[in-house]
This record gives structure tokens, sequence and C-alpha cells, in this order.
């Protein structure tokens, strides 16, 4: 939502403070030092469990070789596994806090931490090499290659009386510290400036550096300002990439201002940058403090899980796939497999991407035009009630056809938890924009509260209910897929009903979902005992294949989304002179939505999907394709409100009738996936078993039942039920519900 709150903690809350150490271990923060007034500094440690919001005031062990760490201000502080790493900063040589007398400190600490909350102590460890010089106000972060298993944590400038530029590096195996030599332009000599990595890069932005005359860097005493500039290092290969130079004019101000002082943060690949303030070492009452908050897309997003269906009808699909971090809408595409005539007499628009900067290193940072009037850019306001679902962004292009490959049949990866049900409308009103492979530096707008409806999940409680029309929070995710009707061999069984096996090739349930409630399409069932066929697919009405030729087989866009999920009823037609287009190619034209035709699905109708996320530095890779086929008019619809309720020796399982039964229940059925010998050979391949077949809208699952589950551990341990309706027609889709239990300990017989 981009929206400032302010948590209610309680506990030992610390007194404020500046200049202190910072670091994040899961969901806890630990805050060392700082100065809590002019001349007085602290070294104290406190713990904030945020998932709770407790402060807590730890007391570490002293070290067994020295004293611990005294008051400071300006260090640095470093968490790589258990352990923090504290350097530096700035002590107060005289016991009167109004008689502030600076000495900057070198002296390295290592504090052990426990798992999850607390500490065990300080230790002062042996090193090798020589120390980094006495500073403070200067950065440290961690890193470690992924082909070679050595953490090391670097240090770079600071300040001692004046500015550093200096790299230094700590083997953390070794306890070893060097110089290493760096290639390309080193920044200017800064302090109170940030450092973050992000892949094999370390970030720097920002800071005071000294006021150039003529040419000449000042002298020490000599005067400094706030700087804009911005650098990397590839820490992999040493060498300093400048992104924005410290004289670079910004006239438009599609830049992050000069500042010192300020926080930075990396999430994912995204790099976030907040406040600071702003002035010049001659003009101490002219500073003035930022109060912006700017993103630094480093590179295109990574691919989607892939598209999961939620609920299908006669004509559409309610879908969902997985979030990716710091995104900022997903393009949707579809590929038929009837043939879509192209569309004569559309003519395809595209407006060019906006270019703020070539800098050095090939590296591009991009503003993106104002081109969304209803989703003024660059604010991200989430689930807000005025807002579609459906949109362009307004920086990348979309191309509508990249591909007339046909692709293969994909498995489809069941639902995550967490699903924002929301319905999309089918117009976009805005047009592409063409990519740009380059790092993309945004401002960022926070917003107020909105209300989201989050699906939780199905836990091992009491008692649960799954809503698949739940517009607010539920307990499970209502997903549902639908598969092609295919034949599922069905035996008797000594283990209380029919052994169903799943051997759909469209769709496998190997999740990595918490908590997913997934809908499929009953298997035409062969009983080998005589019974009659089950199954609507000898009755469901076929249409004659028609002739694919290869320019049909394209993939289309369903449109752009700003949240993870989408109602996908219709798709748009390309235009007649864009069919020839083979791939997506950066650069191209894109054709504006709005004066597209679309096409409606069709009934009984297979469909692929991917999806693409989207950032300011492009659309990233595709996911892998999903099929889903759309319902055939005249069965009954899944059932919908799983309830699960636990007892001593048994669980009750209820539900509600189908909102659309077309015509009249006759049965239900409810299955397990129970454990079997091609389930180890093959865990994508669930295997059914049949514990419950009548009217009633509830029944009853055994202890003797349960202990033939099988536990799938995709993700959470779970327990998996399907339910279906029967009419005259036959079974229509199934309701799946992945029941959580916890650590689960599973003794094979």
């Amino acid at each position: 939502t981009n929206q400032w709150f302010l948590p209610a903690v309680r506990g030992d809350i610390p007194p404020g403070c500046a200049a202190h150490g910072f670091v994040c271990d899961g969901t806890r923060i630990l805050v060392f030092g700082g100065m809590v007034e002019y001349g007085r500094y602290s070294n104290d440690l406190y713990e904030l469990q945020a998932s709770r919001w407790l402060w807590k005031k730890v007391k570490p062990q002293a070290p067994s070789n020295g004293s611990p760490p005294c008051p400071r201000l300006g260090h640095s502080f470093s968490l790589y596994g258990n352990k923090c790493y504290l350097f530096g900063g700035l002590a107060n040589e005289s016991e009167d806090s109004n008689n502030n007398v600076p000495r900057y400190l070198n002296d390295f600490y290592e504090l052990e931490l426990q798992h999850g909350s607390g500490v065990v102590g300080w230790s002062i460890p042996v090193t090798k090499g020589t120390l980094p010089s006495p500073r403070e106000s200067h950065t440290a972060i961690v890193y470690c290659r992924k082909d070679v298993g050595s953490p090391k944590m670097y240090i770079f400038g600071g300040m001692c009386g004046c500015r550093l530029n200096d790299l230094w590096e700590l083997d953390i195996e070794t306890m070893t510290w060097s110089r290493p030599e760096t290639k390309g332009t080193v920044p200017l000599p800064r302090s109170l400036h940030t450092a973050n990595v992000i892949g094999n890069k370390m970030y720097v932005f920002g800071g005071w550096v000294p006021q150039s005359t003529g040419g000449e860097i000042s002298a020490p005493d000599g005067e400094w300002k706030c700087t804009g500039s911005f650098s990397y290092l590839n820490l992999d290969t040493t060498e300093w990439i400048g992104l924005i130079s410290d004289c670079q004019e910004d006239k438009s101000n599609l830049l992050p201002g000069p500042r010192a002082g300020h926080c930075a943060v990396a999430v994912g690949t995204r790099l976030y940058i907040w406040s600071g303030r702003d002035g010049y070492r001659k003009a101490w009452n002219n500073q003035v403090c930022c109060k912006d908050l700017w993103y630094l897309d480093t590179e295109r997003p990574q691919a989607p899980s892939q598209v999961q269906l939620i609920r299908a009808t006669t004509n559409s699909f309610q879908l969902k796939w997985d979030e990716v971090p710091t995104v900022e809408g997903y393009l949707l595409q579809l590929h038929a497999d009837s043939p879509v005539p192209p569309v004569a007499g559309i003519p395809g628009t595209g407006i060019p991407e906006t270019s703020v900067l070539s800098s050095q290193g090939g590296c591009s940072l991009h503003q993106s035009p104002q081109s969304l009037p209803s989703v003024p850019y660059p604010e991200m306001k989430v689930d807000h009630p005025s807002q579609t679902n459906n949109l362009i962004p307004n920086n990348v292009q979309v191309a509508l056809s990249s591909s007339s490959k046909v692709e293969g049949k994909e498995k489809v990866a069941a639902p995550e938890n967490k699903v924002t049900q929301e319905t999309m409308k089918n117009h976009a009103d805005a047009t592409g924009f063409k990519e740009s492979n380059a790092p993309s530096l945004l401002p960022v707008c926070t917003s107020s509260a909105q209300t989201s409806a989050n699906v939780g999940e199905l836990h091992d409680l009491d008692k649960q209910s799954v809503n698949p029309d739940a517009s607010v929070s539920s307990t499970v995710s209502s997903t549902q897929t639908m598969v092609t009707q295919q034949a599922v061999k069905t035996e008797s069984s000594s283990t209380n009903g029919a052994v169903v096996k799943d051997e759909t090739s469209l769709t496998t349930f190997n999740s990595k979902s918490e908590a997913a409630e997934t809908a499929s399409v009953m298997p035409s069932t062969r009983v080998s005992t005589g019974q009659r066929n089950d199954s609507h697919s000898s009755r469901a009405p076929q249409r004659p294949p028609a002739p694919v030729k290869s320019r049909d087989r394209r993939w289309y866009d369903v449109g752009i989304f700003k949240n993870n999920s989408a109602v996908v009823s219709q798709f748009y037609l390309l235009p007649e002179e864009t069919m020839n287009i083979n791939s997506k190619t950066e650069g191209a034209d894109v054709p504006d939505y709005r004066l597209l035709k679309k096409q409606d699905l069709f009934p009984g109708t297979v469909y692929r999907f991917r999806v693409a996320a989207i950032n300011g530095c492009g659309i990233g890779p595709f996911s892998k394709v999903s099929e889903f086929k759309t319902c055939i008019p005249g069965f009954p619809g899944a059932p919908s409100t799983v309830k699960i309720t636990k007892s001593v020796d048994c669980i009750h399982l209820s539900w509600e009738p189908p909102a659309s039964p077309s015509g009249n229940i006759l049965e239900y059925s409810a299955y397990l996936a129970i454990r079997s010998t091609q389930l180890q050979e093959n865990p994508s391949q669930l295997v059914f078993m049949r514990i419950y077949c009548g009217l009633k809208t509830s029944c009853i699952v055994t202890a003797a039942q349960l202990s033939n589950a099988h536990v799938d551990y995709t993700s959470r341990p779970a327990i998996v039920f399907r339910i279906s309706a029967k009419n005259e027609r036959g079974y229509g889709p199934a309701t799946q519900v992945r029941w959580l239990q916890g650590k689960v300990t599973v003794t094979h017989s």
C-alpha cells in the first residue's frame, strides 16, 4: 500500500538516538549505540520483536579478552549468519557530555546471537593484516559469492577529520584484513552515505563530500556539501561504475536530490532511498530535511510462478499467480487452441520511452511519463476502489504477439495461499511504452490505508471454513482448477472406497501453497464391476476441429494487471499488420489497447496462459505455460464453503451446494489423497480414495481412513481432499482443499 504507520510498541522502549547501529534478523531488529543527546553516547543494545512490536533491552556477556564496546555513534553494525560485526565509530573522551572531545575508533567486535531472540555475548576476534584506520559514518556490508563460499565484509568511506574513500575487505572465515585493488573511477570521499548489496553489486549513494574549488578537493578543515552521486562496485571484479555523477544537473527533479544521513534498504532487486538532509557546511541554519521516498529497479523482475486457476465457468477464468516482489504490474497472455482470426484496420500506436539519463557503464535511469489519469504514476495505491486491476504501467512496452511457437503442455503448480480476490475490468485506459534494459530510478508516493482481500491458510484447528466466494479475509484460498475429462482407473480396494488415479497431464497438484482450494473437472471413470459411466464426456458438445495455421498459433494479450489475480473473459485481437511478429522485440511499437477489438472465450475450449512481471526496467521473462479448459454448459459447479471440524478420532467435512447446480444435484463425492507406491515414483500425480458418496453435504473421515492419507510436503505438510457434485449430466469440477498439518511425522507401513 506504500502507507506509513506507527506501530504501538511496548516493553523496554529505547530513548530516541541518532547514528546508531541497526540490523534486521528475520522478524527481530537489533539496535546498538548512537547519540542520545549532544555529547552523550550510548552502548546499550535493544531488541525489537517486530511480530509483536515488543522491545527488550538485552545485556550481552562481556568479551573474555577485553572490555565491551564503549558508547559511540556513527559505527557500522553488520549481520551475517548468527553474528553481528561492530566496527569503528566516534566516542567522547570527556566524561562531561557538555565538553565533547571526539575520538575516532577502529575497534572490531563480534556479537553472537541466540536463535529467535536474545544474544550470547561480545567477543573480540583476533584478526590478521592491517586494521582500517579509525573512522565514523562509514558503511559496511557483507557479501558472499555463490561459487566461493567465503563471506567478505567491505568497509567504505567515512570520516576521521576529513572524508575518506578507501575500501577495506575482511575475510570473515580467516579474519584477515586487506585493501583490494579496484578499477574504474572511485567515488568522491564521503561520509553519512549508504551502501547496499543487490546481487553482486554494492550500491553507494549520497553523503557528505568535500566542496571542490577549481577542480581541487578542499583541505580537511574546508567546506563540504551533500551529494546525490550514485555508483556501484562490482564485488566480483572490484570495478567501480558511476551511475550519477556529482556535477550532473537535474533541472526536472527526476533524480533523488543531494542528501546525507538518509537510509536505504534493498528489497529483492529494488533499492529504496528515504529521507536525509541536504545543505552546506557553511550554512548549518539552512539545512533541509528530505521527506521523499525513491526506488531504483536494478534489473528486470524474475518470472512469476505458473498461472493457477481459482475458478472456471463456461466463458471465463479466475486466475492467480504468485506475487513477485517490488513489481508494478503483470502482463498476462493466452494462447488459444482454436484459431483466432486477425482484425484488419486497427492501427498500432506506441509511445517511446523517456530517457532521463545515459550514464557511465551503459546504464540508464528512467522516469515514467504520466499517462494514467486514474493511476497517477508513480503513486502505487493497492486495492483502491477507484482503480481497476487491469492497467498498463507507464514505462514499459507490451507486445501483443511474442511468439508463433506452439508451447508444449506444462505441469501446473497448485496455488499459493494468499490470493487477492478481485474482479478486473476489461478495458485498459492506457497505452504501452517501450522497454528499457537499464535500472530505473523512480520516486514513490505513499498513500492512505486500503483494504485487500487476502486469503489465509487452512490450519490444523478445531474448526475452519473455506469460502470460495469470500470478499474478505477467509481461512483458506478459494482456488479451483479445471482439467480436461480423461479416463481414470477405479478399482475396488480394502481402503473403504475406490482408488482414483489422477492421470491428467494438464494439471497436477504439486502444490507450493500453504492452503488452497482447487477445483477439477472429475475425469471419466471406468469401473470394472459393470457400473455405468458417470462422466459427462460422452455427452459433451464437440465442435469440429478447425485447421490451425502456424500464423494462428500465437500469444494474445489479456491485459496488464496491478495485482497477481485476474478474471479473464476476453482477450485482445491483433491488428492484421502485426500478425507476422514472431517475438516480442525491444523497441517495437505497441498497439493501443483502447483501439483493439476483444474476443470472448468459448465454452469447452483449452487455453494456455503465461504471465510476466513488469518493473521500471521492463518486462521480465514469462512463466511456464499453464493449460485450463472452460466449462461445458450443463454441469454443476464446484461445492463451496468447505468446513473441517476436528475431533479426537475423526474429522467432520461439510460444504455448501454449488452456486450454479445446473439442475438437481444427484450426489456428492469426497476423495482423500492416499499413499501409494505409484505416488512415490511420481509425487506430482496424486492418488485419491473415495471416502464418501451420497446426497448429504457432509461426511465423517475416520481415523482409519486418515491413517492412509498422503501428506503433501510440496510446501507445508497438508492432507488433500476433493469434493465434487453430480447432476443429470455428470460430475462437475471438484473443490480441492489442502488441510495444513504443521509438523507431521509420517510412518510408512
